[in-house]
């Protein structure tokens, strides 16, 4: 009984622990986000950003993120306080456990699970709980628009990410996020499936609500949308949460059409490099589309981007899954074939 106890003790040790090395680096990079998107946008809009907080304005992330920790959390009275406090807590758990069958570098991966691509389509797909819930809870009309607004498009944009994963999937024959990685060994996605790569991109746009399809969260007519009634660490979580959620879509976009942890040529100086320095280098590169992106573009109205998710990237998708088979299958070049 003893020996029992010990070792159920030891593995959820073991558990917490690994936890922990998956959040600390999330924390760090979500302070790097921030503040690289705080410098993009000045840069592209001839600003200097945070610049006296520290040196080169490094510590105004950190303290915006103390200053909120002090900050006092207001509930409205007409809200539904435990579902208040839960969403944002469930948006924060769901984007980290997301995480868990990411792999940095050639065996180092929390849990190497077969279907780890599932996996992460499933949690993403909870996410959107978290919204419905705080929007709800309030018991506030603008929280409310938002949360119905965030629920349709990422339902939408889902739909076309499912394609987009199926055409990667029949390349591969795998569903194991290592073995996608290693199937670009000779030849990374984003090359034969360009077309796929684009429409995965601007889905994770909408997926993460990132500008120009930040409909849920717009200043303009919802205030603040879902997130009007939060303040203090709430709305750190949610804040948290969201650019999590974006790091995870660059690492996907990483993984699933730019070779993932594989230099771009496979000669002397380059393989050398340790494979998870060329995955952080990669995601880099990807956010910095992202903070691009919403510095230049203007926001979509609501019916535009329901009409790019249902008439456009939908069909295109569907035609990418039927010809990307095709071809796999009369040249013989399917997994297995």
């Amino acid at each position: 009984m003893l020996s029992f106890l010990q070792t159920y003790i030891i593995d959820i040790l073991v558990i917490v622990l690994y936890c922990i090395l998956i959040f600390i680096p999330l924390l760090l990079g979500v302070v790097f986000a921030l503040y690289a998107d705080r410098k993009i946008w000045a840069a592209v809009q001839k600003r200097r950003g945070p610049n006296v907080v520290g040196p080169y304005g490094l510590f105004q992330v950190p303290a915006d993120g103390l200053k909120f920790i002090f900050k006092e959390i207001i509930i409205p009275d007409g809200s539904d306080k435990v579902v208040f406090l839960i969403a944002p807590i469930l948006t924060l758990a769901l984007s980290i456990a997301a995480w868990a069958v990411v792999p940095v570098q050639a065996g180092v991966v929390l849990s190497n699970i077969n279907v780890g691509i599932l996996y992460i389509f499933a949690i993403s797909s909870l996410g959107v709980y978290g919204i419905l819930m705080a929007g709800w809870a309030s018991n506030s009309k603008y929280p409310f628009f938002g949360a119905l607004r965030s629920a349709a498009q990422m339902v939408s944009y889902e739909v076309s990410i499912g394609f987009v994963l199926v055409t990667v999937l029949m390349c591969v024959g795998s569903l194991n996020l290592s073995e996608i990685v290693m199937a670009q060994k000779n030849l990374w996605f984003f090359i034969p499936l360009f077309p796929m790569f684009i429409i995965f991109f601007i889905s994770a746009l909408a997926e993460t609500n990132r500008p120009p399809f930040d409909l849920p969260e717009a200043e303009s007519e919802l205030v603040a949308g879902y997130q009007t009634e939060y303040s203090g660490m709430p709305f750190v979580l949610f804040m948290f949460g969201e650019y999590i959620n974006i790091l995870l879509m660059c690492a996907l976009t990483t993984i699933l059409f730019l070779g993932g942890w594989l230099p771009p040529f496979d000669i002397f100086p380059l393989n050398e490099i340790p494979g998870f320095i060329w995955f952080v280098i990669k995601i880099t590169f990807v956010f910095y589309i992202f903070a691009m992106v919403k510095a230049f573009v203007p926001r979509y109205r609501y019916d535009q981007l329901m009409r790019l998710g249902w008439k456009v990237f939908l069909p295109i998708s569907l035609l990418a899954v039927v010809l990307t088979s095709s071809i796999l299958f009369f040249f013989n070049l399917a997994p297995g074939m």
